[in-house]
């Protein structure tokens, strides 16, 4: 087993293990920071398969974001840390099929596809993807990549107005 295998193996563990967390932990709090983990864990293997574009975004986005915003929800709402989640076991016969089902198809889908593996490039001494991703948003997706800009703009201000917005006393 070589140094990439182990690595491999440490993100895998550390984020299967965290999502078993954030799913069977009855306090928020615990889930909370088990997902942090757990966004951690699929940022490290974003970056062994060279999709270190997608790792900043994963680390910017839910951990620098969404898990913050989560975090700051959970911490600013009264009678949250002593809170348990009711985890009943009501539809627990429709989730196995589910499951099973779905197990089912990715394992037929692993054992019949044909994975290509380039015997040139190594994992880690392969090229990034930010450079061609950059040029590809300033180049040929200059249009869409400005159009998303301005409708996050709106939706920010319009944030913002409502926030603002005073209350009338009827």
């Amino acid at each position: 087993m070589n140094m990439y295998e182990i690595i491999f193996y440490f993100f895998a563990l550390v984020t299967v293990g965290s999502a078993a967390i954030v799913v069977f932990s009855r306090n928020i709090v615990y889930s909370a920071f088990a997902l942090l983990f757990t966004f951690f864990g699929v940022a490290g293997l974003y970056v062994l398969l060279n999709a270190d574009f997608l790792a900043v975004t994963q680390l910017l986005v839910y951990v620098g974001g969404i898990l913050v915003l989560l975090l700051f929800g959970v911490m600013l709402t009264s009678n949250t840390v002593s809170l348990d989640i009711r985890s009943g076991s009501m539809n627990v016969l429709p989730a196995v099929s589910v499951v099973a089902a779905v197990a089912g198809m990715l394992g037929g889908i692993y054992y019949t596809s044909d994975w290509f593996v380039s015997a040139q490039m190594s994992p880690l001494t392969a090229e990034t993807t930010s450079k061609e991703i950059g040029v590809a948003l300033i180049t040929t997706h200059v249009l869409p990549f400005e159009i998303a800009s301005v409708i996050l703009l709106m939706a920010i201000v319009g944030a913002a107005m409502m926030a603002r917005r005073e209350r009338t006393n009827n």
